[in-house]
């Protein structure tokens, strides 16, 4: 059986370490592919694809719909297609548009229809807003970026990530402080072997799927990013900041650790720190590190723990 899986990134990662072994994968789709190889298999553009046999194509991507798009542009049989984040969508009742245009104005009806989602948007939107489509990967999480990028409007600081991988999270908080300096520390070659011991291949090896470049190349704003390149916290030494807004993305305990413990010092009065994975049961380490963080020091953190996909802790400063 000819089985594709269309991603190489965490997605893919998780499926290969839970249900599917890479044995049984014929090769791995990327819509512009950056690596030649991934877990051993070739790596194909979609073109390439739909020149091949194939039984069923697993999709691991985000943006379902702009992939099912492309299929059908390439003729790829849409029945054996499976997606794997098939996000429900909202079924539009309406259809009397072109008259409501009419009667109240056509701004008004293409506001309407940006409205019909399952979770109903803020009525309060900053002019910086992230597009729809950054918002199909986590709603609760990012629309909370959005809210904690206007709080912050009179706190001075810097903005950081420690944790890149690919850059998504970093593009919204770029795009949404677009005059505040964003410092992004990661390896981009992936975790350090000793601490993700243990851990899945599949997990390790999406991790490893990423580029300095990469990054750049999708921020809205790159000349406001400083790149900080290697491991965590030999990257921040000789650093002089203080920070409005920090997301720690780290995954793995000891990582979360040492940016709970150089980061929340350094976070100014009115700021936010994000520690991402906190409630999620795959990454136990992340609460974890808070938790030696808090023995340690024996401090009082504010926090407010979001329903996002991943339980993200929002710690205030």
């Amino acid at each position: 059986m000819e089985i594709y899986v269309w991603g190489t990134g965490c997605g893919a990662g998780e499926l290969i370490d839970t249900a599917l072994p890479a044995e049984r994968v014929t090769a791995f789709v990327e819509s512009s592919p950056a690596q030649a190889s991934f877990l051993g298999k070739p790596v194909l553009s979609p073109e390439e694809l739909a020149n091949r046999p194939y039984d069923l194509v697993i999709v691991t991507g985000r943006q379902a719909e702009a992939i099912a798009d492309r299929c059908a542009a390439l003729g790829i049989d849409g029945d054996r297609l499976l997606f794997l984040k098939n996000h429900q969508a909202l079924v539009d009742r309406n259809r009397c548009y072109p008259l409501a245009a009419e009667l109240l104005g056509a701004d008004f009806v293409e506001r309407l229809k940006q409205s019909q989602r399952l979770i109903r948007a803020p009525r309060r939107s900053a002019r910086e807003s992230l597009p729809p489509e950054e918002l199909d990967s986590d709603y609760v999480r990012l629309k909370t970026l959005e809210l904690l990028c206007r709080q912050i409007a009179e706190v001075p600081g810097a903005a950081a990530e420690l944790g890149v991988y690919r850059g998504g999270f970093a593009r919204c908080i770029n795009l949404l402080l677009p005059e505040r300096r964003l410092y992004l520390f990661d390896t981009f070659a992936g975790f350090d072997e000793e601490e993700a011991a243990g851990y899945g291949a599949g997990f390790v090896s999406a991790h490893r799927n990423t580029a300095e470049e990469r990054v750049r190349a999708i921020l809205p704003y790159p000349e406001r990013a400083v790149f900080r390149r290697g491991l965590f916290p030999a990257t921040a030494q000789g650093l002089e900041e203080r920070f409005a807004l920090v997301s720690l993305d780290a995954d793995l305990e000891e990582s979360c650790y040492q940016g709970l413990r150089w980061f929340l010092p350094r976070l100014n009065p009115g700021g936010y720190l994000l520690l991402h994975d906190y409630d999620n049961p795959e990454l136990p380490g992340v609460r974890a590190a808070l938790a030696r963080y808090a023995a340690e020091t024996g401090e009082r953190l504010f926090t407010v723990p979001l329903c996002d996909v991943n339980g993200t802790l929002v710690i205030c400063g």
